[in-house]
């Protein structure tokens, strides 16, 4: 009898201290921030390493604040060092200042490069969830600190991080009437901005391959009235056309392999959803309709089924159906008003969207039978959603009001948390 209570105890025991440690759950829209001290990562030798110490804690507390989970504690209020940290923290003093979560870091030389070290502490528990070293090259440090931030904010919330992704969108300058767009890929937090394209001819909603490769988007010309798919590679810096038939390809998008394109295509009068074979170029017809226009078409994360715009019932709708030609689709959109732009969710389980009601736009999310539809944000010109790599964010294109600014926000999946995100100037069509 005794052996069984003492097993029981243990049992509960260990219930309650899995139960005591940190986390949070990113689906709730009733949470407070995470308190963590995030102590300045010290550099000993010299100067460089000392201001790369700077650089890394910067980027790291950047990133947690960005997206709402985290509320880092006031540095002038620590009662520890860095280096007093990565030796033995001191829980009891720490906790004084309600801080839940603790971090200490190191930056040293090793050889040619920089070595990172890091430690994430559970003050309710007082122990290690997390270390982690790293060596890079002067270049890689900004890389380095997303990954530190990645792998806290996995630790803590059991979700991949994104801090360690790069976004590629359509950077604008100019007035109204000689507007000028240009593809650009930048970090995820705004640094190590570039130009891909020159800006000579309209370019419109560039999409990632799932490799990170290449990038699709439709080119409009000179003149703006001849849209044809593009291609370019991140690897070589070259850019290719895919011409041919079936008409003005616009709305493109990888498959899941990266292995073909699904995009729509006008034609004959019909626009219907196409199926672009990359190696062999050859275009298969999924959807037939000699009258409907049927756009924007993206695939669920597993291949086997597609979820487009199609106007059949006389207003945009959104509309599902499995992936194989002749297939018929379902509509799940049934609120007042037009929508646009669908894509599913990384994880499976929401499909974002943008919607119009009269003069109000909004980005809202719903299951992919259509129930549980919820709007994350609302606004004078909302429009093309693009989804973190984890499924938690919906980054969209936005503008406040008309002669606005055009920029780029992005929301978590509970429209809890808000951001504009950095870029030089205006901006549109985000993809993550």
């Amino acid at each position: 009898m005794k052996k069984i209570i003492f097993i029981f105890l243990a049992i509960l025991s260990l219930t309650i201290s899995a139960r005591a440690e940190l986390r949070i759950d990113v689906t709730e829209g009733t949470f407070k921030p995470v308190p963590i001290a995030i102590t300045p990562f010290s550099g000993s030798g010299d100067a460089a390493v000392a201001e790369a110490g700077r650089e890394v804690t910067e980027v790291i507390v950047n990133d947690l604040e960005s997206c709402g989970l985290f509320k880092v504690v006031d540095p002038a209020a620590y009662i520890q060092s860095a280096q007093d940290v990565m030796t033995q923290p001191r829980f009891a003093d720490w906790k004084i200042l309600n801080a839940e979560a603790l971090v200490g870091g190191l930056v040293s030389r090793d050889g040619g490069n920089i070595k990172v070290d890091f430690r994430l502490f559970d003050l309710f528990t007082e122990t290690q969830l997390e270390g982690l070293s790293k060596v890079t090259s002067q270049e890689g440090l900004r890389r380095a600190a997303h990954q530190i931030a990645d792998a806290i904010y996995e630790r803590i919330t059991g979700d991949k991080g994104y801090f360690d992704t790069r976004i590629v969108y359509i950077a604008e300058s100019g007035s109204e009437i000689d507007r000028r767009y240009r593809l650009a890929i930048m970090d995820q937090d705004g640094a190590n901005h570039q130009y891909i394209s020159s800006g000579n001819s309209l370019v419109l909603t560039p999409r990632i391959s799932p490799d990170g490769t290449k990038i699709a988007y439709v080119d409009f010309g000179t003149r703006g009235k001849s849209p044809n798919l593009h291609i370019h590679d991140l690897e070589t810096g070259q850019s290719y056309a895919l011409g041919g038939e079936f008409g003005q390809k616009i709305s493109p998008r990888f498959s899941p392999k990266g292995d073909h394109i699904i995009l729509s295509s006008a034609k004959d009068g019909a626009t219907c959803l196409y199926r672009l074979d990359l190696g062999s170029k050859r275009m298969e017809r999924l959807t037939t309709s000699s009258s409907t226009i049927d756009v924007s078409p993206c695939y669920s994360p597993d291949g086997s089924q597609i979820v487009y715009i199609s106007d059949r019932g006389g207003r945009p709708q959104i509309y599902v159906r499995p992936a194989g030609a002749g297939s018929e689709g379902t509509r799940i959109s049934f609120g007042k008003g037009g929508y646009q732009n669908p894509v599913w969710s990384p994880r499976g389980d929401l499909i974002a969207f943008s919607r119009q009601n009269g003069n109000t736009f909004y980005i809202g999310v719903m299951k992919p039978d259509g129930s549980g539809e919820r709007m994350l944000d609302t606004g004078y010109l909302l429009e093309g959603p693009t989804w973190s790599p984890n499924g938690r964010e919906v980054m969209y294109t936005c503008q406040s009001s008309s002669g606005g600014k055009v920029g780029i926000r992005s929301v978590d999946i509970v429209g809890f948390h808000k951001r504009d995100v950095n870029i030089p100037g205006e901006g549109s069509y985000p993809t993550w």
